[in-house]
């Protein structure tokens, strides 16, 4: 019997190293590289995004009203028109356009991108030194002075042997996973009255937000099928492209992949049943047609790794302002139901709690890990509880709190401390800086010729294969 070796090669050395692409990881790549860190984003899928991309989600929520790395999306977007909704509310978007803005964006800033590699071991002592992956390069190792955790489950400070919480708190349960389509062959002015999200005309959309919903679900319990997803939503992309949501997968966990490929499965035989059954009922649905299930399934709820500082439910009721504040949140609760016997919308169990009109903070030291050093967290895997989890987690703060966690490793790299001792002084002053670059403004003027230091000039979509093989920006097979 022949033997292979484990193709082993000398560490990969940078500044900052982000594991996981999604929202929150992108936001925290790119402001770590343009602050000046040499860094590298190290991504599972086949596309940068995430949950936006692979996850299909289509719908942007508390994105509104932020500075900085998400008012810069935003403005990509809308350059490519690909957005769409009520300016000032929460959106939809294509996602092929949301790859390529996100890939850009990283290119332009000097950031290497492995894809296909998953993190599958550390090294560390009092402080994360180093972390293994695996893909089609074989086994890697990567060395930094500051890692980001932005897998949304918080898998690699749970390699680190970071202390989390995970679901309610007496219960144990999390809330149920939701496997994303996009559906086409009918058109907008046909089912308007069953769109929730995504409406050109405030006029169409209807004041009691949960009537789409309910017109949707009648219409698929007419046609013969029952959602496993009480409050099914239907979100307008283009006039003939929609992102559907229609089922619950209850009891898995984000934490097993053997749950989550049952819950992927069971998910989109239910996607194919509904949409069959819709179309064979006739108008308006007739031509309705499944285009595409997700690459990954969504999920609400991973790991919430425990930091320095925790964001409570009595923070979020009150609306606590931070003096180091990292994001302000204003969307409210939303706790999908734990079983079908809740009623397959919205959780009875977890209590009664309105966040809706408390805006609040979340702090800095939410995003340091208390049990390693060298090791920031980013997105829905941050400190906080259940019920402030339930708020914060939507993807508008997760660029944000990504971002943040950027601002904090370049700080603490340029310093040469540790992230919990990065001074506030100075994460200020690097987030200003930061967002001068980042501004729509500014960001437009860059793609269109004009100079900024590290980051390429000119129309993004015709300079990205330059980017690609430029010196010192690259996407990297071997890491």
């Amino acid at each position: 019997m022949r033997l292979m070796k484990a193709n082993v090669r000398e560490p990969h050395r940078f500044d900052v190293v982000v594991s996981g692409g999604g929202p929150s990881g992108v936001a925290a790549a790119v402001a770590s590289a343009r602050l000046g860190a040499h860094t590298a984003l190290i991504e599972v899928q086949g596309c940068l995004g995430g949950v936006w991309t692979a996850g299909s989600l289509s719908w942007v929520i508390d994105a509104i009203g932020k500075q900085g790395a998400m008012a810069e999306i935003i403005s990509r977007l809308d350059e490519l028109d690909a957005r769409t909704g009520e300016p000032d509310a929460d959106f939809t978007y294509d996602s092929e356009a949301m790859k390529l803005v996100l890939e850009t964006m990283c290119l332009e800033a000097g950031v290497t991108i492995q894809l296909h590699t998953r993190v599958t071991g550390v090294v560390r002592d009092d402080r994360l030194r180093e972390i293994h992956t695996e893909s089609k390069s074989g086994h890697q190792v990567w060395a930094a002075d500051v890692f980001i955790d932005a897998t949304g489950d918080g898998d690699l400070a749970a390699l680190a042997g970071c202390a989390y919480e995970l679901g309610h708190p007496v219960r144990g349960k999390t809330q149920p996973m939701s496997l994303m389509a996009l559906v086409g062959g009918v058109e907008y002015d046909e089912v308007s009255e069953f769109v929730t999200g995504g409406h050109v005309f405030t006029e169409r959309a209807s004041p009691d937000v949960d009537a789409p919903k309910r017109r949707l679900l009648e219409a698929i319990s007419r046609s013969g099928v029952e959602p496993s997803y009480k409050g099914p939503t239907l979100f307008r992309v283009t006039d003939s492209l929609f992102a559907l949501m229609v089922n619950h997968e209850y009891g898995y966990s984000a934490l097993s992949a053997a749950d989550v490929t049952a819950a992927t499965l069971h998910a989109r035989r239910e996607i194919n049943d509904v949409v069959s059954s819709l179309a064979s009922a006739g108008a308006p649905w007739s031509g309705l047609r499944l285009l595409s299930t997700a690459a990954h399934i969504g999920i609400r709820e991973g790991r919430r790794v425990l930091g320095r500082d925790y964001v409570s439910r009595a923070d979020v009721d009150s609306g606590r302002q931070r003096p180091d504040a990292v994001c302000t949140v204003r969307f409210g609760s939303d706790i999908h139901a734990f079983t079908a016997a809740e009623g397959g919308y919205l959780s009875t169990e977890a209590g009664d709690l309105d966040l809706r009109r408390h805006p609040y903070d979340v702090p800095y030291g939410a995003m340091v890990p208390r049990d390693v050093e060298g090791l920031l967290t980013a997105g829905r895997c941050i400190s906080g509880d259940f019920w402030a989890h339930s708020s914060y987690r939507v993807t508008g703060n997760a660029v944000t709190i990504g971002e943040a966690a950027g601002i904090a490793a370049a700080t603490a790299v340029a310093a040469a401390v540790s992230p919990g001792d990065v001074a506030w002084a100075d994460f200020v002053e690097a987030r200003t800086r930061l967002w001068k670059i980042s501004a729509p403004e500014q960001s437009a003027r860059t793609r269109t010729g004009a100079s900024t230091g590290g980051v390429l000039s000119g129309d993004f979509r015709s300079k990205q294969v330059c980017s690609i093989l430029g010196p010192g920006i690259a996407i990297s097979s071997q890491g």
